[in-house]
């Protein structure tokens, strides 16, 4: 296994995740099963076995049954309290102080992939000295359902648009909900606004960095991934994923 050369991770797991209906009326999202284990737990076990050695958990709803869980984990565990729920961005600005002056993976609290993902987008990062941050990118037919991300031939950020109409964008690679930072972005998410739908969104500081001529490149997300942010995908998961920390 590759190491990420990065060792501090923020996962953010603050939301109930209302489309798997029922599922979450006790448990958040991210401490939904997966073969009999936290969904979290596996990417917290992946992430470990790229080398992170320190991790901070941004938490929300339920927030107790993630904190019991991982109060006395095998390594470090910080959690933050989101209050409210109000956005990827307002909960990633909460690990400021976790982060310091390093570079991070930062992740959503849904997202399972394979363990070379986290790498791809951390050695992207620190390999180019120039660029500030890293968005982890699937291809997809059309994007419509996340941001549409552009880029020019050599893998650098060019455009960012969240959730542009269906059928009306001429790229294929989507945010795939892991990214690779330097603290440079916090500058960027004191700044976020409320977006259309009433939340502060990560993906609208990488619009504001293009804009003050900032590079920020694409890390492509190959192999097993998958958002778990339904119940049939909960399902799919299930089916497949068994104990070995590089499988999803």
């Amino acid at each position: 296994m590759s190491d990420a050369g990065i060792r501090s991770a923020v996962v953010l797991a603050a939301g109930r995740g209302t489309r798997m209906g029922a599922l979450t009326e006790d448990t958040p999202k991210s401490m939904l099963p997966v073969r009999g284990r936290p969904l979290l737990e596996h990417m917290l076990e992946r992430l470990e076995s790229v080398g992170v050695e320190r991790f901070l958990i941004v938490v929300g709803y339920k927030r107790e049954l993630i904190e019991q869980h991982f109060r006395d984990w095998r390594k470090p565990v910080t959690f933050r309290v989101q209050d409210p729920v109000n956005g990827t961005g307002s909960a990633a600005r909460l690990a400021r102080d976790f982060v310091g002056d390093e570079p991070f993976i930062l992740a959503l609290g849904d997202i399972l992939c394979d363990p070379d993902a986290y790498v791809r987008c951390a050695r992207t990062l620190l390999d180019h000295p120039n660029t500030q941050a890293v968005m982890g990118c699937k291809e997809t037919d059309d994007p419509w359902r996340a941001a549409a991300v552009y880029v020019d031939g050599e893998g650098v950020l060019t455009r960012v648009i969240e959730k542009p109409p269906k059928g009306e964008s001429t790229t294929r690679w989507t945010s795939a909900g892991v990214y690779a930072m330097k603290p440079v972005v916090f500058d960027y998410l004191d700044r976020l606004e409320l977006s259309p739908r009433g939340e502060y969104e990560l993906t609208s500081i990488f619009e504001m960095m293009l804009a003050d001529g900032l590079e920020l490149r694409l890390g492509p997300m190959e192999g097993n991934w998958r958002d778990v942010g339904r119940p049939e995908d909960l399902d799919a998961v299930n089916r497949v994923c068994n104990t070995r920390p590089d499988s999803v």
